[in-house]
């Protein structure tokens, strides 16, 4: 798919590694969601990034925790462009629990934001899609979906075992979703490694990463070019990229 011209949809899109993608989404020409919650004013940085590199980018404030939440932000964003091409369910919770310090409350909030959301938002926004094509009569394809994992699916984490549970559910759920949406739409997943540190912790990116066999960090621009990359190609579904300089071989 050109991205240029086509309208995104990012969920957590104001901060982090989500502001990389959005930006990168510009640079390739393309109009961009950018969903948030509380980070207004990150958000609002990027309709003037958006506005230097000639491409829209429109707002949507919502809370994907809530019951409702991710349909209403599903049909504000269609509504507000006029139609989305692609979607990247990036935001995400991550707090260490393990077993012992886990509670039903604890788990019931991680898998709503990490796993919940991105299969409604999923769902909603493949609904639309469908809605196109019983209208044209058409079985091209409509979208593509890319959705934000982590390396740590592949391993185990007792530090992080809620986190690390609603990410192996949600690239279960890739696959899955890429199977029944075919051919009217591409699913897939990237999965980083160790990029940033969490938000509101001392912890430093060495301090988490572990071994990397290629001996450095991944940056978030190279997260979004992972993401760009399945953007564009329509000869890829229900795959899983992971950018963390090798981390999960291990």
């Amino acid at each position: 798919m050109d991205l240029k011209g086509r309208t995104v949809l990012v969920t957590g899109g104001a901060i982090r590694i989500g502001r990389a993608i959005c930006i990168a989404l510009m640079k390739a020409g393309s109009n961009v969601v950018v969903h948030f919650n509380s980070s207004e004013k990150a958000a609002l940085e990027l309709v003037e990034i958006a506005s230097a590199h000639g491409v829209k980018c429109t707002l949507v404030r919502g809370d994907l925790s809530l019951d409702g939440g991710p349909e209403k932000i599903v049909k504000e964003a269609w509504d507000k462009t006029g139609g989305l091409h692609a979607l990247v369910n990036n935001a995400a919770v991550f707090h260490k629990d393990t077993l012992t310090t886990a509670t039903e409350k604890k788990l019931e909030a991680e898998l709503k934001v990490n796993f919940t959301a991105p299969v409604v938002l999923t769902r909603e926004i493949a609904a639309l899609w469908r809605g196109l094509q019983l209208n044209e009569g058409s079985q091209r394809i409509r979208g593509k979906i890319v959705n934000l994992l982590d390396r740590r699916i592949l391993g185990h984490d007792p530090e992080c075992l809620l986190y690390a549970l609603s990410k192996k559910m949600l690239a279960e759920f890739t696959e899955s979703a890429a199977l029944e949406l075919a051919p009217i739409a591409t699913v897939n997943g990237v999965a980083p490694g160790a990029i940033l540190p969490p938000p509101k912790t001392g912890t430093s990116v060495r301090d988490m990463a572990g071994s990397i066999p290629m001996g450095r960090k991944c940056t978030p621009e190279e997260v979004a070019d992972a993401v760009i990359f399945l953007l564009r190609t329509d000869a890829i579904t229900g795959q899983i990229l992971f950018v963390d300089g090798g981390q999960h071989l291990h």
